[in-house]
């Protein structure tokens, strides 16, 4: 049975100095920069309005009903869902009840929501502008070297990540390009950023994606442009065809079956 021919490329010992560890450890620096960068662009917190805190803790009061619903008794459940849905139809945890009714504010007029959008493009401008850069540097300094071998098979599915920049299609698939190691590094440091800075911090963007992708119940419930109104009855409407179940019903009958 013949073997396969182990493909073998003589690579300078220094590529390592002058490609590999520069391009790791700048994109470490450039982690911890954009981290206290980002610290430093949030603006003070204000202090929010009683209202304001009603209204979204009120929302997130419903949510909240509806996931742990099976841990309350039917008699304490229907209390519950029976004063919420009243409030929510009534307007009673309105921020503001004489503008119930009528359209919300435009989002680009409102000084919240002008906060909010500020906000979110600093970030994204602290994490752009720096992978551009980087990305740039690399383009133009190492485009087209191949730096490592990875010591574990891989399929071929891998190739077009781990060689980008490099256009050989006999090339070994466990080699990898500069180009490629930056990505690797982009989506593999946040272990290393988690490390430094602690689990909050602003370098992982995996972090902040996720972030933004599910958000917290402590996070706005109620956007700016979004009518509370119709936010609040959509929520009482879900309450209204919930159906309860309780995890304690019938339990005697499951713990004699159990122990039976």
């Amino acid at each position: 049975m013949a073997q396969a021919v182990v493909q073998t490329i003589h690579r300078d010992t220094a590529l390592f100095y002058w490609i590999l560890f520069p391009i790791t450890v700048v994109m470490i620096l450039t982690g911890i920069l954009r981290h206290y960068a980002t610290v430093l662009m949030q603006p003070t917190p204000k202090k929010q309005d009683a209202k304001a805190v009603r209204e979204q803790r009120s929302l997130a009061r419903g949510i909240n009903l509806r996931s742990n619903a099976s841990v309350l008794s039917p008699q304490s459940f229907q209390a519950r869902k029976t004063y919420l849905i009243s409030s929510f139809h009534s307007g009673k945890f309105l921020k503001e009840p004489e503008n119930k009714g009528k359209p919300p504010p435009n989002p680009m007029t409102d000084p919240a929501g002008m906060e909010a959008m500020m906000g979110m493009m600093r970030g994204n401008m602290a994490m752009m502008i720096p992978q551009t850069l980087i990305m740039s540097w690399i383009n133009a300094f190492f485009s087209g070297f191949i730096i490592m071998k990875l010591p574990f098979p891989l399929t071929i599915r891998f190739k077009s990540m781990l060689q980008s920049g490099v256009a050989t299609q006999d090339l070994d698939v466990r080699w990898v390009s500069s180009l490629s190691w930056y990505f690797l590094n982009l989506f593999g440091l946040q272990s290393v950023f988690t490390f430094l800075l602690g689990d909050d911090n602003a370098a992982s963007q995996m972090a902040q994606q996720m972030g933004q992708l599910s958000p917290t119940v402590t996070a706005n419930l109620i956007q700016p442009g979004q009518d509370p109104d119709k936010v609040f009855a959509s929520e009482a409407e879900n309450l209204e065809v919930m159906e309860h179940q309780w995890i304690l019903d019938g339990i005697e009958d499951r713990l004699l079956k159990a122990l039976a």
